[in-house]
């Protein structure tokens, strides 16, 4: 293979849960010349995050890559839920990979689209957003959906505020971590740049979410 000049190669920082899977990913990309590889996200144009699932641990590590380190982000996962599609996409993931599709080309296919701001996502997982998206835009008579509006989890989080609901009573009752109800807010506000819990339900309820 011929080395392409410094400027035209990506640097690429990668995080995965455990040092095998990372090691793993890193040889596959050490052997193209179309990928740099640095050790800090932040002064990397790719973050390729690694994990077996999502939780709002991962969501949060996400979240933290793109808005704080500035980077793109391919994130290659084992499963995702459909209620964690749009958190990912709206989260800020352009590229995702499937962990049993991770080949070497793969990997640096959605590195190389990433890096230039495009979207690389699995067909069935295409297949799903179109989906989603279409419910979410067509909406309910009485619960009108957007693809930047509120999602079912963070409506009923929503909702038990409106109700006067602290966090842990919050967490209680929809079976949540304290820290879950904490992330789905910080997200509901952040995401609709909105000032605060009050904020938020005003919002909600003018949008007729509640």
């Amino acid at each position: 293979m011929l080395s392409l000049p410094p400027k035209s190669r990506v640097r690429v920082a990668v995080t995965a849960p455990d040092p095998i899977s990372r090691e793993g990913v890193i040889s596959q990309l050490r052997r193209h010349p179309e990928v740099e590889l640095c050790e800090d996200a932040g002064s990397a144009a790719v973050a390729l995050l690694v994990e077996d699932a999502l939780d709002e641990t991962a969501l949060t590590r996400l979240r933290r890559t793109v808005r704080s380190e500035g980077a793109r982000v391919v994130l290659v996962v084992g499963t995702i839920r459909e209620h964690e599609l749009l958190d990912v996409i709206e989260s800020g993931a352009g590229a995702i990979v499937w962990r049993r599709e991770a080949t070497a080309h793969r990997l640096v296919q959605a590195v190389l689209t990433a890096a230039e701001g495009g979207g690389d996502l699995p067909s069935d997982l295409l297949g799903r957003l179109i989906s989603q998206v279409g419910r979410l835009h067509r909406g309910d008579a009485d619960r009108p959906g957007t693809f930047l509006g509120l999602t079912p989890r963070e409506v009923d989080v929503v909702r038990l505020v409106a109700e006067g609901l602290d966090t842990s009573e919050i967490a209680a009752k929809l079976s949540y971590s304290e820290r879950t109800v904490k992330g789905v807010m910080h997200g509901v506000t952040t995401r609709l740049h909105l000032r605060n819990r009050s904020h938020a339900v005003a919002y909600a309820l003018r949008e007729g979410y509640i």
